[in-house]
Order: structure tokens, then C-alpha cells, then sequence
């Protein structure tokens, strides 16, 4: 893919890419240009308290190298793509206006779309409909609700997985509302921003080095202490698994463990296969996404790479 950069606009420099393709230490290598400001674009990083699971820099480097949008919400909260585009816009214009470059950071596709395209105009949450589709989810599955969704919207239906209860319920609500798939307003986005999005992909073709890379992550995440990370945030008052924050990959299989309804051995597993599916869904986000420069990060000059191109897009 090439990369076609608009011709107006400021620029705003976007590193993409699967889970545990290195975009967190691209990211620290461009922060020590020293004029630019970093921008999660991760929606597990935003909560407190989902550190090692999300891969969420230490805090000692936080410290170091900032980065807008990580732990500014509670594990009980919500976080919509809304609000992150409204963050994410006001933070890039104070970038640009202290004279800095604005970088975001991350593997969350759908933030990624909708900042890029803008937001489709939806209906607000209706509380009942979310109750009576929770109760329906309950007795028949969220397999058999993704199932009426795809009678409706096949086209959502085919980018939503069988269990993302959370998207699941949001096309439906929409539908109902509305009478208009959700798909469809998507595609009624607001016109395309005012910024010049730069985009360069971390993105690997050898698919079984990316699998071999994300199995050691979640081991060592587990040495590092994930499953008692787990224990502790359900042991907050008000947290419990329904919460967006709690079905992050990872910590949505070991909570199941901690519930008693599998084995340890068997919730790594899982969530191992969970992180896989992750990938795959994120590279066919960005196989959808026209302009964007792809790197191997297993090239071995990927930061000589990754900094020439930096150059070009700001015309340095």
C-alpha cells in the first residue's frame, strides 16, 4: 500500500498495527525527536488499574515519555469512541498550537476509522432496549442475538465477533431506534477532518512470528503478576465482568478462571486464542484503510524506516 498524504491540513502521524507488533517502543523512539506529543489510541489503556494486561508502558516511563489518554478512567466506567475522538481531536489541536506533532499510538481500528472518517450520527442509549436484549443474551446466548443481527445487518453482523456482546447490543439498539442498520449511518460519516493523517502500519506477513510473539507476551504477563492484576480489580466495589473494562482479551478469560468456570490452563488458552483473533481482525481493519505505508517490524532497520518516513510526511 502506498501512502497518499492529503494535501491540506496539519499532520498528524499514526502508528497502526496488530497487538505485539512493537508500536509502544516506535512510539518511545519518535518521542526522543523531542518535539512531538503522544496519544494512546488503545481503549484498555484508559482505564486505571489495567496495566500489565494491556501492555500499558510502566509507569516510570509514562513518567518519562507521556502518553495523552492512558488511565483516565476507572475500571467501572465507560469509554465511548465518541469521547475518544473528541479527546483525541482537542488533544491534537493543543499539539499543533504549542508548535509540536502530534503522534497516536495504538491497535484500536474502530478509534482509529472513526477519528480518521468521523462519527456517524447515532442515537443515544436506550436503557430499556439494553435491558431486555441483556435479559434475551442471558436465555438464548450472544450468539443467537449475533445471529438476528446478521438477519438485519450482514454486513456489521460479518465484522462483529459471535461473543462482543458490547457491539452486538449497539447494532441491534441502533437498528431498533432507528429502523436502519448501523452499518448505514456508518457510512453517512461526517466528512473527512480538517488534519492530514499520516499512516504507517506495523505490520508483519509471517503470521506465525506474530503468533509465537503475542503466546510469550500473555507468559509473561502472567509472570508478571496478570492473573492477581485480575483478582485485585474484581475485588474493587461496583467491578464485575459485564464492565467494557473487564472484557478486554486477556482479562475477560481469567476473570472466567477466578468465577470458577475453567481451569487456569485452560483461560490462558483462550485468552491466547483471543489475542490471535484480535490480530487477525486488526490487520483486516487495516487491509480496509486506504494511504497507509506498511513496515515489517521484523526487518531489522524498522526504525531507520519508520524515521525516514517521518521525515517525509513533515517534509523534513
Amino acid at each position: 500500500m502506498s501512502n497518499a498524504v492529503p494535501a491540506a491540513g496539519d499532520p498528524v502521524l499514526c502508528l497502526l498495527g496488530p497487538t505485539a507488533s512493537g508500536k509502544t517502543e516506535a512510539a518511545i523512539r519518535l518521542h526522543e525527536r523531542g518535539d512531538v506529543d503522544i496519544i494512546s489510541v488503545d481503549s484498555a489503556m484508559v482505564y486505571r488499574g489495567l496495566d500489565i494486561g494491556s501492555a500499558k508502558p510502566a509507569p516510570a516511563l509514562l513518567a518519562r515519555v507521556p502518553h495523552a489518554l492512558v488511565d483516565i478512567r476507572a475500571p467501572t466506567d465507560s469509554y465511548s469512541v465518541a469521547e475518544f475522538v473528541d479527546d483525541a481531536t482537542r488533544l491534537i489541536r493543543d499539539s499543533h498550537t504549542a508548535g509540536r506533532i502530534p503522534v497516536l499510538v495504538g491497535g484500536t481500528m474502530l478509534y482509529f476509522k472513526c477519528l480518521f472518517n468521523g462519527l456517524a450520527d447515532l442515537p443515544e442509549a436506550d436503557p430499556a432496549i439494553r435491558s431486555r436484549l441483556d435479559a434475551e443474551a442471558e436465555a438464548d446466548g450472544w450468539p443467537a442475538l449475533h445471529a438476528r443481527l446478521a438477519v438485519v445487518d450482514s454486513q456489521a453482523a460479518g465484522r462483529i465477533e459471535p461473543t462482543d456482546s458490547q457491539r452486538i447490543q449497539r447494532a441491534l439498539e441502533v437498528f431498533e431506534l432507528t429502523g436502519t442498520p448501523i452499518s448505514v449511518h456508518q457510512q453517512r460519516s461526517a466528512a473527512r477532518p480538517r488534519y492530514r493523517y499520516c499512516s504507517l502500519a506495523l505490520a508483519s506477513d509471517d503470521r506465525a512470528s506474530l503468533h509465537a510473539r503475542i503466546n510469550q507476551r500473555f507468559d509473561t504477563m502472567l509472570e508478571q503478576g496478570l492473573l492477581d492484576e485480575v483478582a485485585d480489580l474484581l475485588r474493587q466495589p461496583g467491578v464485575h465482568t459485564d464492565l467494557p473494562s473487564l472484557r478486554a482479551v486477556g482479562y475477560r478469560q481469567l476473570a472466567d478462571h477466578l468465577a470458577g468456570h475453567c481451569s487456569l490452563e485452560q483461560a490462558v488458552k483462550d485468552a491466547k486464542t483471543a489475542t490471535r483473533r484480535l490480530a487477525k481482525r486488526q490487520f483486516t481493519w487495516l487491509r480496509g484503510m486506504p494511504d497507509i505505508e506498511v513496515v515489517d517490524p521484523l526487518d531489522s532497520p524498522v526504525f531507520d524506516h519508520i524515521h525516514r518516513w517521518v521525515g517525509q510526511q513533515l517534509g523534513a
